[in-house]
């Protein structure tokens, strides 16, 4: 399996990037907000996601292994697909996503592209319990459609790679200081 992917970004086209990594191109599928963070030319890493299905293999590509983890727990709801998914994380940032499943904000998750009022519900019923406690309550914010600069969180991904469920992880981080440093966070997360 393929973990992660780092290299050059090559060419983008759709919500497809092709990453150079020595010399080999992998078409990578990502979200909305990482192909427009993206720059021809830069070298950047992503946490992958291969799918394969009786006609087709894709690659899908994470800027974050939090956006992975959120991204592996929407593609286990019943009717939500890796596109429908994808479609749920081109909406907000991971942590935004998270947090308005965490919120049962069911109309936000409904915007996304082929995702309908049904399944929107279905994913917070599955997955509100799964993805541990808001990081604040309402989401006024994701609602309006205004897209806040969350920086992907080192920490829940440290913790996450460490083998730490999504769900713990936040609640491990929960209380813990953000202006602390990433290690120091860690550190403190992981005694409580």
């Amino acid at each position: 399996m393929i973990a992660h992917l780092k290299g050059i970004i090559e060419e983008k086209f759709g919500n497809s990037l092709i990453v150079d990594v020595g010399g080999v191109g992998y078409e990578i599928v990502v979200s909305v907000l990482d192909f427009e963070a993206c720059n021809l030319g830069e070298e950047r890493k992503f946490y992958t996601y291969h799918s394969v299905r009786e006609n087709a293999e894709e690659l899908y590509g994470f800027s974050s292994l939090a956006a992975k983890r959120i991204f592996e727990l929407l593609i286990s709801v019943q009717g939500i697909g890796p596109k429908a998914a994808m479609a749920i994380l081109s909406l907000a940032e991971a942590e935004e996503v998270r947090n308005a499943i965490a919120n049962a904000d069911a109309s936000f998750i409904a915007k996304a592209s082929g995702v309908g009022k049904k399944s929107a519900e279905r994913v917070i019923v599955d997955l509100r319990d799964k993805v541990g406690t808001p990081s604040r309550y309402g989401v006024a914010e994701v609602a309006a459609g205004i897209r806040t600069n969350v920086e992907p969180d080192e920490a829940l991904d440290a913790l996450i790679a460490l083998g730490f469920p999504l769900k713990e992880a936040t609640a491990a981080l929960e209380k813990v200081d953000k202006s602390l440093s990433v290690e120091e966070r860690i550190r403190l997360a992981l005694k409580k």
